[in-house]
């Protein structure tokens, strides 16, 4: 998924970063892993976090350029280009030239189904965390409260949320 990713960064990063004389040549490559890092980081993060909702609002498709995806993956971006000297200004112009456009083609291809270079359960999978393992049953799970083994456990978010509403 990284190497795709990766892939989709250098189809967008020409101008912004290849032909871009605030970026040195021999940094080139750096920064178009920057990029695909932070995006990778933005979105385990996103899951990390339990921000299911501001991942499944990005790949609906709606305003990805907007979401806090694009928002956490650009500042991310911006603080990698800083660390290699690129300065503040010219790292939040080649972000905002490069991410907002990799997110709308990585929405576009995981919603395409003629398209398999990326399968949103396995981009989940490989971003999910310690056990490798994601499933839309760990949503289940963390609504209702039950564990791993099935069991219940000592209530969920809607259990733990009823209180409240009393």
């Amino acid at each position: 998924m990284l190497e795709n990713l990766n892939e989709l960064v250098k189809q967008s990063a020409q101008d912004a970063i290849v032909n871009n004389s605030e970026i040195p040549n021999e940094q080139n490559e750096a920064a178009i892993q920057a990029a695909s890092g932070s995006i990778f980081d933005s979105l385990k993060q996103q899951l990390s976090s339990g921000n299911i909702g501001n991942l499944v609002d990005a790949f609906k498709g709606g305003d990805v350029a907007n979401s806090s995806v694009v928002k956490d993956a650009s500042s991310g971006f911006i603080d990698k280009l800083s660390g290699m000297g690129i300065n503040l200004d010219s790292a939040k112009a080649i972000a905002a030239s490069i991410i907002p456009g990799v997110m709308g083609k990585l929405v576009s291809k995981t919603n395409d189904p003629n398209d398999s270079s990326f399968n949103l359960q396995d981009m989940l999978t490989k971003i999910s965390g310690p056990d490798g393992k994601f499933q839309l049953s760990d949503l289940t799970n963390l609504f209702s409260g039950n564990t791993e083994g099935g069991k219940e456990g000592e209530g969920g978010i809607v259990d733990k949320l009823k209180g409240l509403f009393s």
